[in-house]
């Protein structure tokens, strides 16, 4: 059985990296090149006006082409993960991994470059004439101590940063898992013991970023295969080792492992026996790294110290070192304000970005991609998950902070925390979009009830609510379920302290509740008996009510359950004559921009007084997000051409909007593709009143609206803000059942801005 596993998932590895297409990678262009006058801009004759101002002044490489945000991926293959001396072309996929990540987790584009070259100074004057393609070279899988020689060399003849990603990069997360572990275990740098196997590369890099942090010299123990590095010790020795000799008459682990606060291991299994893990000092901490199997098995190592606080390589334990948390960002902040080296201060504030982030609350997207893992802090929980998206703006703009502060920036950013928001834009597809909406729900405290207060996504958009707004949040349900679920998630907010909390199964209010439910529906069949019934059992009604009595300005609902459903008790509590529902708004965020769609869920087959009122509705809506919009009416019918019912009732709405002045552009009836499609509208109606692309589609029926919304989002990769209920006053809206933490977050900051903010 094992065995018949272990070959479907090599085989599941290999289809990987063979098919659709072999490899990993490819180049695409980023201009067009459609048609003569892109060619000629492309490549003759105007691609010499870029290579004059390049050759009149250097800089200008990052302006006009891609160098700046250019890594080169260099190996010889002679130490490559796990495998060894493959050589250069059997190293290959591990390169295009590399890039793959650097390009997935930092959008840095990379070529991976293998060299057959085993002479590391001979590889070092390869990697220097490569100087100009790139704006960052990042050397990977060379073996010790050829890499140390490679790196000394190319740091003082390039002007771009080197990193060696094996030395550095596994320093940098070492040395953040080392911060939160000591920070667990109540211990500081300046007084911990440290025993170490491994005397590679990785292994030297650690030791001296322990150094960085505040380790004595003294107190730190190499052993290697020969045993400790002590001095007058000539066998497999190298300058690097050296700088760790111990003048002592000991030789073994063993022999030093007494005491030791932390065992940091990079070296092969089975080093480390539950024996010497005895010796250690209270609350050992054991780095066991090697890969795939570690100096010591966690289980192991915790029958003999069960308090100890334990990190591996691997995947399938808790706290893994992988270098992904590092080299991505740092170099993405070394890239971005031109450093000309990636120096010890940057180093460190990686290391601090990603040990102050493990500390943090855990994000909502972290936890959506390791379900079932517990991600509060702890022993258990010392650095960030790879896919935690704030990773990108904390730790790349603290390492251009460094780089800048030092004296290496070469091209500083006058706005850190512009910087900062556009690498989190770049992750979180919403944030660019959404910023005016935020600033404008700044400016008001209010207050946002969510129906469903038990659900994680409403609790961990609880969180992001407080870190991130001035609005305190009030969540409906049951007090124990919401502590222990916060508790359990590793939320720092708790009820009555940081929101306010309705219980429905015993509230004070219960009986105002009732009462005032009642009155609304006494001529409607809703007897007392049933109004009592409705305030015990139905959230979206109970949060209705508390809108109607000034309670909270603003509910939201939905996350599970059928739209219509959460909408009739909306409507029941909260309309009136003066507000009733228009429709439903979705923004798309898309690859080229922002696109609205309506109706998608409020009124199946809209009348033309509708239509026109869901036009006006999502013009204002629309320029709250900074945006001026120009709305298409999208239907079979194209300008006229057919007499079905969806083009009439369109054509009726646009007489309606057209008997009165309108402040916004809006154009109809119309395929989608002309609506989208500046030239090709021109070519059917060269009069019509709207230039360039439509950034709002409104639709004849709720099924047209809705297919084409879960189209975009599902094959055309849409991130959806919404859907925003228009007519209601912003005093309810109502979620769709997929919605994330992050979109719970953004209706939030919607729901926050008060009516006069925006019409």
């Amino acid at each position: 059985m094992n065995d018949n596993a272990n070959e479907t998932t090599r085989q599941a590895a290999l289809n990987y990296h063979e098919f659709p297409k072999p490899g990993k990678l490819e180049i695409r262009a980023t201009k067009p090149l459609a048609n003569g006058r892109d060619l000629a801009r492309a490549y003759s004759p105007g691609v010499a006006e870029a290579c004059l101002e390049i050759r009149d002044d250097p800089a200008n490489a990052s302006r006009f082409t891609s160098r700046g945000n250019l890594v080169g991926v260099v190996t010889n293959g002679t130490a490559v993960l796990g495998l060894g001396n493959i050589g250069a072309l059997a190293s290959k996929p591990v390169m295009e991994g590399k890039a793959v990540l650097f390009k997935k987790f930092a959008n840095i584009d990379c070529f991976d470059i293998e060299l057959d070259e085993s002479d590391p100074e001979r590889l070092a004057e390869i990697v220097c004439a490569l100087g100009p393609t790139f704006g960052a070279i990042n050397l990977e899988d060379i073996k010790a101590p050829d890499c140390f020689i490679v790196e000394k060399i190319c740091r003082e003849r390039m002007n771009i940063p080197v990193f060696h990603d094996d030395q550095h990069g596994t320093a940098i997360v070492v040395g953040a898992a080392a911060t939160n572990a000591l920070h667990v275990a109540g211990k500081k740098f300046e007084d911990i013991k440290v025993a170490s196997t491994g005397g590679g590369a990785a292994g030297i890099a650690c030791l001296n970023m322990l150094l960085k942090l505040g380790v004595r010299r003294e107190n730190i123990w190499l052993c290697d295969i020969n045993g400790l590095v002590y001095e007058g010790r000539t066998e497999d020795m190298n300058p690097q080792k050296a700088e760790f000799a111990q003048k002592s008459e000991l030789r073994t682990l063993d022999d030093i492992i007494e005491g030791a606060d932390l065992f940091l291991g990079l070296s092969g299994p089975n080093v480390l026996t539950p024996e010497m893990v005895a010796k250690m000092a209270d609350r050992p901490i054991v780095f066991a790294l090697a890969n795939p199997a570690p100096e010591i098995m966690p289980d192991v190592a915790r029958e003999v110290a069960p308090d100890a606080i334990i990190a591996t390589g691997r995947s399938d334990f808790p706290n893994q070192v992988n270098n992904v948390l590092c080299f991505p960002f740092i170099f993405r902040g070394a890239l971005d304000v031109g450093a000309t080296e990636i120096n010890d201060a940057m180093q460190v504030a990686c290391v601090q970005g990603i040990s102050d982030l493990a500390r943090a609350t855990t994000s909502a997207e972290a936890a959506a991609a390791y379900q079932g893992e517990a991600m509060s802090f702890g022993a258990d929980y010392l650095i960030p998950k790879p896919f935690d998206p704030r990773l990108s703006g904390i730790v790349s703009t603290a390492v251009a902070r460094a780089a800048m502060e030092t004296g290496v920036a070469t091209r500083p950013i006058p706005d850190l925390e512009a910087y900062k928001a556009r690498l989190d834009a770049s992750v979180f597809k919403s944030s660019l979009l959404m910023r005016p909406v935020f600033e404008a729900a700044k400016k008001d405290a209010r207050r946002i009830v969510f129906s469903e207060g038990e659900d994680e996504r409403v609790l961990r958009a609880a969180q992001a609510i407080l870190e991130e707004t001035t609005e305190r949040p009030i969540l409906i349900g049951r007090p124990s379920v919401i502590d222990s679920r916060c508790e359990r998630l590793g939320l720092d907010i708790r009820p009555g302290r940081d929101f306010d909390l309705v219980n429905p199964e015993d509230d004070p209010r219960y009986r105002d509740y009732w009462g005032t439910y009642h009155q609304i529906m006494q001529r409607r069949g809703i007897t007392p008996d049933l109004a009592k019934a409705v305030m015990r059992t139905n959230s979206t009604a109970i949060g209705a009510v508390m809108v109607h009595r000034g309670e909270a300005d603003s509910l939201i609902c939905g996350t599970f359950g059928e739209y219509r459903w959460h909408l009739n008790y909306v409507t029941q509590v909260l309309g009136n004559d003066k507000y009733r529902p228009q429709g439903a708004l979705s923004l798309m965020i898309l690859e080229d921009g922002p696109l609205f769609i309506a109706d998608t869920h409020v009124r199946t087959y809209p009348s033309p007084e509708y239509l026109a009122e869901v036009a006006i509705g999502a013009a204002r809506h629309v320029r709250r997000f900074g945006i001026e919009p120009k709305i298409a009416f999208c239907s079979q019918s194209q300008f006229g051409n057919q007499g079905e019912d969806s083009g009439k009732r369109q054509r009726a709405a646009l007489r309606l909007l057209d008997s009165e002045p309108r402040d916004f552009c809006y154009e109809g009836e119309m395929n989608v593709d002309a609506a989208l499609d500046a030239e090709l509208r021109a070519r059917l109606l060269p009069d019509n009143r709207m230039e360039g692309s439509a950034n709002v589609l409104i639709f004849s029926n709720a099924d047209a609206a809705s297919a084409v919304r879960n189209i975009l989002k599902m094959k055309g990769g849409g991130l959806e803000v919404g859907p925003i209920l228009m007519g209601m006053g912003n005093r309810a809206h109502i979620v769709s059942p997929g919605v994330t933490a992050r979109g719970l977050l953004n209706m939030a900051a919607i729901a926050g801005t008060p009516v006069a903010h925006y019409g």
